[in-house]
């Protein structure tokens, strides 16, 4: 997934081991022709969840600014900030991607 998402990427710093368990991001960079902004992303992929369906782990001491989540055709990139607010909010553990992209304001999908 790193080397894939990479692909969308200039000017990329990957984490030390360290950083990388500590800080909660996999790679950091700038966004090709939509930003001059170095972001560092949460790029871990996503699992199947008990209960069904995919699911993925974030971290609120995560120092990622962006999670990204890989689909079949789309990358989709949501606010690390703006998420935890939304769950803090909402009093909840666990959250719909398809509620994260229709109730999120800062959200990136870009094709494949």
């Amino acid at each position: 997934m790193k080397k894939e998402f990479s692909e969308y990427l200039e000017d990329i710093i990957l984490p030390t081991e360290e950083q990388k368990q500590k800080e909660f991001w996999d790679i950091s960079g700038v966004l090709k022709g939509r930003s001059n902004e170095h972001l560092k992303f949460d790029i871990r992929p996503m699992f199947n969840y008990v209960k069904g369906g995919l699911a993925k782990k974030g971290n609120i001491f995560s120092v990622a600014d962006k999670m990204v989540f890989e689909e079949k055709n789309n990358w989709i990139m949501v606010d690390v900030k703006e998420l935890i607010q939304y769950i803090k909010n909402n009093k909840i553990n666990i959250v719909q991607l398809e509620d994260l992209i229709n109730k999120l304001e800062w959200n990136i999908i870009l094709s494949k």
